[in-house]
């Protein structure tokens, strides 16, 4: 059996990946007890190629999975937190640019009486 390429696993359907997932895993069980009696040193080479098909499957799998929520959250109030952005722990903290740029009345006033004065210098 050839490599598992995640291109070619995005074009099958859910059922499919899970399909291929078991299979995968049973092939997996096998091998780990042909391991263990220790027979076929061909074999036991394919563990790890095994592994990694079983990684690609659930990868792609995950991959779906999200981006489907991401579809479906998107333009909602409220994102799951795992779908929402990482940054960091400060950036998440800052305010947003409206809360930022909001000011006190009498802030305002003050901005609008006694606004920078320009100066120009004769030469």
């Amino acid at each position: 059996m050839t490599k598992l390429r995640a291109y070619e696993l995005r074009t099958k359907s859910k059922a499919e990946l899970e399909d291929q997932l078991k299979s995968l895993k049973t092939e997996l069980a096998s091998l780990r007890v042909t391991k263990v009696t220790g027979s076929a040193a061909n074999k036991l080479g394919r563990i790890s190629a095994v592994r990694k098909g079983v990684a690609a499957v659930l990868t792609v799998m995950n991959q779906t999975q999200r981006e489907h929520l991401r579809k479906h959250f998107a333009g909602k109030k409220y994102l799951p937190t795992d779908l929402r952005v990482k940054k960091t722990r400060a950036i998440r903290r800052q305010l947003n640019q409206h809360e930022r740029s909001q000011v006190t009345i009498r802030e305002a006033k003050k901005r609008t009486h006694f606004p920078l004065r320009k100066y120009a210098l004769k030469a």
